[in-house]
């Protein structure tokens, strides 16, 4: 069996480690096994896959599909409330990158709701490596994207941009078999630097979260351990360019006014 520790895994890893490390500042240099006890291990790194995961489908939107094959699921397998998130995530994906590749102010701004679905499975896989179970159900969160024209243009068409994206709240249904379904919603106002048409720096300036009290304080520790030390710059980096390349690319036939 391959390695299924890809870079978003380490990542989510780095992030407890960051987090452990500010609960102790005055104890022994912290591991990812040795950091917190295993139920918070288990809290926390469930709340930080799911901060993640979620990042990687507004920021950038809409991408249809995950990079890894370890948590990916063949479309023949997918229901057909999946099927219908998918469709609906690749129309969003064809009108951002439209904007991207023909560089055309016309057109109006983009609007479009990103939904997207994770399996119980799919949770526990991206985080088996750190011997915690995901503890909850499947969770569906929404998003509702607004995204400039103009600064979509801008982005790949100037020597150097900066962009600000308005503020995304995004609305997570988590199933819970005791304690029945939990709402978790949370803000963030991206902040993206971009050089000869890629992305090089990115912050996400985490705002509000609302949530069930155990849930919320671990997620708030993880957006706040991110918006201090900026950790997950790397993936929203690499995603967006990855996004702009090669996702792209899969819709290149299908974008309006080629």
């Amino acid at each position: 069996m391959g390695n299924i520790w890809g870079p978003r895994h380490r990542l989510q890893a780095s992030i407890l480690c960051h987090i452990a490390a500010k609960l102790r500042p005055h104890a022994a240099p912290l591991t990812l096994s040795t950091a917190v006890s295993p139920f918070m291990t288990q809290l926390r790194l469930s709340s930080i896959v799911l901060v993640a995961a979620l990042v990687a489908q507004v920021v950038p939107a809409a991408s249809q599909d995950g990079k890894s094959s370890a948590t990916r699921l063949k479309v023949e397998d997918l229901t057909p409330e999946e099927l219908q998130e998918r469709e609906a995530r690749k129309s969003c994906k064809v009108a951002i990158c439209a904007a991207f590749r023909n560089r055309k102010p016309e057109g109006g701004d983009i609007s479009c709701n990103v939904i997207k679905s994770w399996r119980k499975e799919q949770l526990s896989k991206m985080i088996e490596k750190a011997k915690v179970s995901w503890p909850w159900g499947r969770v569906k969160c929404t998003a509702p994207i607004q995204l400039k024209r103009d600064m979509l243009i801008k982005a790949v068409s100037e020597p150097a941009y900066e962009a600000t994206l308005a503020k995304h709240k995004v609305v997570c249904e988590v199933e819970r078999e005791k304690d029945g379904n939990a709402e978790i919603k949370f803000e963030f106002t991206p902040k993206i630097r971009f050089e000869k048409g890629k992305a090089t720096k990115a912050t996400l300036n985490w705002g509000t979260i609302e949530a069930p009290t155990l849930v919320k304080g671990a997620m708030w520790t993880a957006t706040a351990s991110d918006n201090t030390f900026n950790v997950l710059q790397s993936t929203i980096v690499e995603d967006i360019n990855d996004f702009i390349d090669n996702k792209c690319d899969e819709v290149k036939d299908e974008l309006p006014g080629k």
